[in-house]
């Protein structure tokens, strides 16, 4: 099988066939090793790609399953990580000059159960610096560039986890979100992307942007794919003390239970405001069409939802500063300008604001879980525009010019305040061929919920099957 073939598998469809042992974990790493080599040079999706070891790991699986030692899905898939996800004796760099040569002693508790399911790691992935960014753009390490338009940004901050994702560079990758991170590059970059609720996956040995608010997640081109990877990454964690001890669902059985009878809610409030016609234009086509496969759709108040943007300012700020004091102290000027200036900022929320914030939390999440006891799931767009064009500070919607940032998190970041999980799955493309991501959230804990939803949706989307260019 060509290596184009082998890169376009993704998860699911390569875990079968090196279960059946119609594919070597080395044959197929080797294929993605080769397209890194082919098309990162222009695409930026790593900081460090990660040949031998990976090749070395590949082997070890290959004879692992030639004994009878199969352990699973994962068992022999290329993946990567996000590169403030800790890997010990392998640099951690999140983004930074500040923590350039830094190396871990230790495994981040994600990559742990990864390597015990078999995984292999190909490398770290680029990122906004120190995840502080919803653009991607990275003054370090370079830019990752959006597969499907190189002039647009990727997203972030989790830009090159979705880079690679979409381009056919790892078969599934791990993204962080603390406003959005995972769900903008999925979104952007047209590819899954899920945040779990917070508490369900570890977050022990993830370098933090906002303690309270920080989520780590699984990008994936199918939704098939994000359930066998959350499978392995869901679970208590002694080791974070925020983990929740709550009973983890077979995701992968989930998937099949279609959407009929289901209500779905389309929140009005904030989601639908200002949005580029195009985006809204494939969001509600995409209820239109699980109204069509069965399932009900019908309009909820979130009055409460737009103060969600206000508190989220004041506890990341607050949290991200609180985290970076040392470095702020003594090598400030190592910082991006972009990432520098926010941390500053940070330094004058006053402690009665963000006190304020997490109480306003608190409500908004009732408001939310008031509205989720009616339906199973919200129906939202993931970004009100799709990619914009890199080195764009403004973007004008319905006659409203706000900072590009603004525009990326407006729709991802309340949810991050309310902790419910969310999926982020393309439902469409602009007419300049830009993905549309369609974000559906759930209830504490039901990410199966989504996942099902997700993977009824992804069946009928104009989206299914459409690749960027060049990628396999």
């Amino acid at each position: 099988m060509a290596s184009d073939e082998l890169t376009r598998l993704g998860i699911a469809e390569g875990g079968e066939q090196i279960r059946r042992r119609a594919l070597s974990p080395v044959e197929l790493t080797r294929a993605y090793l080769d397209r890194i080599q082919q098309e990162d040079g222009a695409l930026r999706a790593y900081i460090a790609v990660l040949s031998d070891p990976a090749l070395a790991a590949a082997r070890t699986a290959e004879e692992e399953i030639a004994r009878g030692g199969y352990r699973g899905p994962l068992h022999g898939i290329p993946i990567a990580l996000k590169d403030l996800v800790m890997t010990r004796g392998i640099p951690t760099t999140c983004g930074s000059r500040i923590l350039k040569a830094w190396v871990s002693d230790a495994d981040a508790a994600v990559a742990t159960r990864l390597y015990a399911a078999g995984a292999i790691l190909l490398g770290k992935l680029n990122m906004h610096e120190f995840a502080y960014g919803p653009t991607g753009v990275n003054p370090h390490y370079g830019t990752p560039k959006n597969p499907w338009d190189r002039a647009r940004m990727p997203g972030g901050s989790s830009s090159g986890s979705g880079v690679a994702v979409a381009a056919g560079l790892a078969a599934g990758a791990l993204g962080t979100d603390t406003g959005g991170s995972v769900r903008i590059p999925a979104s952007l970059c047209g590819i899954v992307g899920l945040k779990p609720t917070y508490g369900r996956v570890s977050r022990a040995g993830v370098i933090p942007l906002a303690w309270s608010l920080d989520h780590v997640g699984p990008m994936t081109r199918t939704v098939a794919d994000a359930a066998l990877l959350l499978q392995v990454l869901a679970g208590r964690d002694p080791a974070d003390p925020s983990t929740a001890d709550v009973p983890v669902p077979d995701y992968r059985r989930a998937l099949e239970g279609g959407v009929r009878g289901l209500r779905l809610g389309l929140p009005k409030d904030l989601f639908f405001e200002r949005l580029d016609p195009e985006v809204r234009a494939a969001v509600l086509g995409a209820a239109r069409s699980l109204e069509g496969l069965g399932a009900s759709v019908e309009e909820v108040p979130l009055p409460r939802i737009p103060h969600a943007g206000p508190a989220s300012f004041a506890i990341i700020a607050s949290e991200a500063t609180a985290y970076h004091e040392p470095y702020l102290k003594t090598r400030a000027a190592l910082y991006g300008a972009d990432v520098r200036a926010r941390l500053t900022a940070g330094q004058f929320v006053l402690a009665t604001q963000y006190l304020k914030a997490q109480r306003a939390r608190q409500v908004i999440r009732a408001e939310v879980d008031e509205v989720l006891g009616r339906v199973h799931a919200l129906l939202l767009p993931t970004t009100p525009i799709p990619a914009p064009l890199l080195g764009a500070r403004e973007v004008t919607v319905d006659g409203v010019t706000e900072d590009v940032r603004w525009w990326l998190i407006r729709c991802t970041r309340p949810i991050n305040v309310t902790g419910h999980p969310a999926l982020s799955v393309p439902c469409g493309f602009t007419a300049g061929g830009l993905p549309i991501g369609l974000q559906l959230v759930g209830r504490h804990f039901d990410e199966a919920m989504l996942l099902r939803i997700g993977r009824a949706f992804e069946a009928v989307s104009p989206a299914k099957g459409r690749r960027p260019p060049g990628a396999p």
